[in-house]
């Protein structure tokens, strides 16, 4: 590009979805509608369930609610537009909308990085010191950990954000993906994007190392006192308390990894595309399902809770 263009062209990106077939995008509207009114019926739901249920409020279910919250809004940030762009012919998102949508995504991914790695915290403490537990995980120390996760969060989509629309777009405006992610929309840009890459790559680094090395710790520190238990039963609670957590970190870090920590940021394909739908509309629907299928404190909430449904319902 020549040096004296019009930098400011790009007024709108072209977003080009999952698929351009006319009778796959009937078809995935209505898998994708399901996907969101599970994913906002089963959050919601778990959040109530917290919020009225007294055996529930303690440090690692008002942590979950948290979890529960940002499902939501990660999940509301990508699947409304998508389920927009199967209906209509038009598919651009205008420059502010692109800035806007990319912000919101790294703040929410951030803060659920950072989130988990807090749960992992919440786990050891309860396993490894079960009686201070409530001492050190008081309500203070909850409420500042979420605090901190949001201010990191808010802290990091700006570093982020404002790394990959510094550079001038002034000439391609079509997106291969379904929304403003980071490596594709550095692809637009009309100057070099080695500096922004790296940037983005350390700084993706920068949240999931010490998150997932936190997290490592907890459950080796874990692991090591259900080892030293001597009642059998002791160590199936244990783990019970664990596999859930487990589960969502398998799922979240897996998909999160193969996405954004490779070498080769430039090579955005239908691979990539089909992780970033399982990680940014899939796992949100499939949390509550994995805290609440194998944990008997929130089944006995739920019963409890359709109980006095029905009572009221009766009366």
């Amino acid at each position: 590009m020549a040096s004296g263009q019009n930098q400011s062209a790009v007024t709108r990106f072209i977003l080009l979805g999952l698929t351009d077939q006319a009778d796959q995008k009937h078809l995935l509207f209505g898998i994708f509608l399901l996907i969101y009114a599970v994913t906002l019926a089963g959050n919601l739901g778990m959040i109530d369930l917290i919020r009225t249920s007294s055996a529930l409020h303690t440090p690692m279910y008002f942590l979950l609610s948290v979890l529960s919250f940002l499902d939501i809004c990660n999940s509301s940030v990508f699947t409304p537009r998508l389920l927009i762009s199967f209906l209509t012919v038009d598919q651009s998102i205008s420059f502010a909308g692109c800035v806007v949508q990319m912000a919101f995504m790294i703040l929410h991914g951030t803060g659920e990085c950072l989130l988990l790695a807090v749960m992992a915290y919440d786990r050891f403490v309860a396993i490894c010191h079960p009686l201070r537990y409530h001492t050190i995980m008081s309500k203070r120390l909850c409420i500042l950990l979420v605090v901190g996760t949001y201010t990191a969060g808010v802290f990091v989509s700006a570093l982020q954000t404002g790394n990959a629309f510094v550079l001038p777009y002034c000439g391609p405006n079509v997106i291969d993906h379904f929304f403003c992610d980071i490596p594709p929309v550095l692809q637009l840009a009309c100057s070099d994007t080695t500096v922004a890459n790296v940037i983005l790559l350390f700084l993706s680094a920068l949240v999931t190392v010490p998150t997932v090395s936190a997290i490592l710790v907890s459950y080796t520190y874990i692991l090591v006192t259900i080892c030293r238990m001597r009642s059998l039963e002791a160590q199936r609670k244990a783990f019970s308390t664990c596999a859930s957590h487990l589960t969502a970190l398998s799922l979240f870090y897996g998909s999160v990894f193969f996405v954004y920590v490779q070498p080769n940021l430039e090579s955005a394909s239908a691979y990539n595309k089909t992780l970033s739908v399982f990680y940014t509309i899939v796992i949100p629907m499939l949390n509550p399902l994995v805290y609440s299928l194998r944990n008997k404190d929130v089944k006995a909430a739920v019963q409890i809770r359709v109980l006095n449904l029905s009572r009221k319902g009766i009366c």
